[in-house]
């Protein structure tokens, strides 16, 4: 047994041993069944305090051909569930060297990614040797050649189990060059590799990506947006917390109220099935609980927040103050129990290449600060205790405006339902007033300010500005995404009344380009006077016309 090179099943043992043991084997029957096949690279992806260590463990101790773990696992899930393909339990079980590799552990003392991977291919490398003394290595030793040596003279697969393999993109955000060597080396390492039977690797984020490509192709990626047929395998599942709350005599209500949220949903194999609690098969729907914190709940008998022992909101905050692209507006909505959606096709799989609001909210899933439902692309904050992590990271006066003006635009759509026009005027008003003195007298600006002033709107309708009649073009379009909301149409007029913009809106026809909500449909007038002198009271006054279609 060494330090990296077949590692034992101690920790795996000790994971039996504890109070509280959720067996999560039957996930091996799921590598068993890809090992050796060209999906034998696995990356699974979960936030903190998942039980992706847990999991490292179970692995390295069923796979090790040194272990003897037989009698361990003789106990568990995986012997006794029905595998897919007539599978024995046991097919691999002891039958590799494994090489467990904790990429944290290599990057202390190390100045420099290249530092880290000398030292990491320096000490596999001389278990490696030790374990094999009378295999012949060429002149050119490097991970990759040594390996393959001892295959082709013993015989022996590899599989390969990294944690942390994403340490690099978190600890040297900004090394492009050391991120690219380190996946360079991964490449070499591992990619089509015949020695290799199975590799699994874990982190908090994806694979990283350049451009468009995932520079580790050769993996299947499990992620909290893509579990696949490892979603039960990602944390505690509605039925084994309800079991837990049964024995630690625990309130279940309570305990979803907090940990609860997680919604993965996609395919589910045969042979986990039974065990994720799904009424409908063809939901392919799974609740997942945050592991760590249910622990915590059940041996404590408290239910409160356990988050922050092991995460600061600082991490949360550093992101959100940035107020990326509308970012805090997004955050406030969430934070009022709003669902909001999300492009998740740009994120690149680090922590600074941010292109707009929706890399950082997509990257803010993967860290588990937010769910994310696959039916229907929204995310929301999942429970109650990263709420509360949300609210101690907005927890100042710069946050206090963000909700007033939240409060404000949820006041000011019901207004508009209500035809309530010098209430809607009024918070138009306000809205329009924030713009610099450059853009206020545009019609861009005044756009802006009214999608700015409509912003919990756009969890309802799809915001068209522009909208071509036919006619002409309707300043401000809102379809709405639910049935029983009206569809709205919204049109600006300067130096003339409000009734002038509804009489254009009659006379161009363009509630006819939305005829399939005729009998659900607000037009609605804006208007000011923008050659009123800053003197005078009516200076920026706008006036607003509501009418049925």
């Amino acid at each position: 047994m060494g330090i990296y090179l077949n590692p034992g099943k101690a920790g795996f043992e000790q994971a039996l041993n504890s109070e509280i043991y959720i067996d999560k084997t039957e996930m091996i029957g799921y590598l068993n069944s890809i090992a050796n096949t060209e999906q034998k690279y696995v990356c699974v992806s979960r936030p903190r305090r998942f039980g992706k260590t847990m999991t490292a463990k179970m692995i390295c101790a069923y796979y090790d051909r040194e272990a003897d773990s037989r009698s361990l696992f003789e106990k568990c899930r995986v012997s006794k569930v029905e595998l897919a393909s007539n599978r024995r339990w046991d097919e691999y079980l002891g039958k590799f060297d494994v090489i467990k590799l904790v990429m944290t552990d290599f990057m202390q003392g190390a100045d420099s990614v290249s530092q880290m991977l000398e030292y990491l291919s320096d000490e596999v490398i001389s278990e490696l040797k030790e374990a094999y003394p009378d295999v012949q290595h060429g002149s050119r030793i490097n991970l990759r050649t040594v390996m393959n040596r001892i295959y082709k003279s013993m015989n022996i697969q590899f599989v390969i189990v990294m944690d942390e393999w994403d340490a690099i993109f978190r600890e040297y955000p900004f090394d492009k060059d050391g991120q690219k060597k380190y996946l360079d080396f991964l490449m070499d390492f591992m990619k089509d590799k015949d020695y290799i039977a199975l590799a699994y690797m874990t982190g908090i984020l994806p694979i990283k990506k350049y451009g468009k490509h995932s520079a580790l192709n050769m993996f299947d990626e499990y992620s909290m947006i893509h579990p696949m047929r490892l979603a039960s395998c990602t944390g505690f599942t509605e039925k084994e917390v309800m079991d837990l709350c049964s024995e630690y005599e625990m309130n279940y209500a309570a305990v979803s109220d907090w940990y609860n949220g997680y919604s993965l949903s996609d395919y589910i194999p045969v042979d986990m099935r039974d065990h994720s609690n799904i009424q409908n098969i063809g939901e392919h729907y799974i609740r997942i609980y945050n592991p760590l914190s249910v622990v915590k709940a059940m041996r404590s008998g408290k239910i409160e927040n356990y988050w922050n022992q092991t995460e600061t909101y600082e991490a949360l905050r550093r992101y959100i103050d940035w107020n990326f692209d509308g970012l805090k507006e997004s955050v406030a909505v969430l934070m009022d129990g709003g669902r909001i959606d999300v492009d998740i096709t740009g994120y690149q799989n680090d922590m600074i290449s941010f292109r707009n609001r929706d890399d950082i909210l997509t990257m803010l899933i993967h860290l588990g600060y937010l769910g994310y439902d696959g039916n229907t692309g929204k995310i929301f904050i999942p429970n109650k205790e990263v709420l509360e992590v949300f609210k101690t990271s907005t927890a100042d006066r710069d946050w206090t405006v963000t909700f007033r003006a939240l409060q404000n635009s949820r006041k000011l759509l019901e207004a508009t339902w209500n035809q309530d026009e010098k209430t809607v005027a009024e918070f138009l008003e306000v809205a329009h007033d924030k713009a610099g003195d450059r853009e206020y007298h545009s019609e861009a600006g005044l756009s802006y300010a009214v999608q700015l002033a409509y912003y919990v709107a756009q969890d309802l309708y799809t915001v068209i500005p522009e909208l071509d009649t036919g006619k002409g073009y309707a300043d401000l379009a809102y379809i709405p995404k639910k049935p029983d909301i009206p569809a709205m149409l919204i049109e600006f007029k300067y130096e003339k009344n409000a009734d002038t913009a509804i009489v254009q809106i009659r006379r161009q026809k363009y509630p006819e380009r939305l005829a399939l909500y005729k009998d659900n449909l607000i037009l609605v007038g804006i208007s000011y006077d923008r050659t009123v002198s800053g003197n005078s009271q009516s200076f920026k006054h706008h006036s607003c016309v509501i009418e049925k279609a």
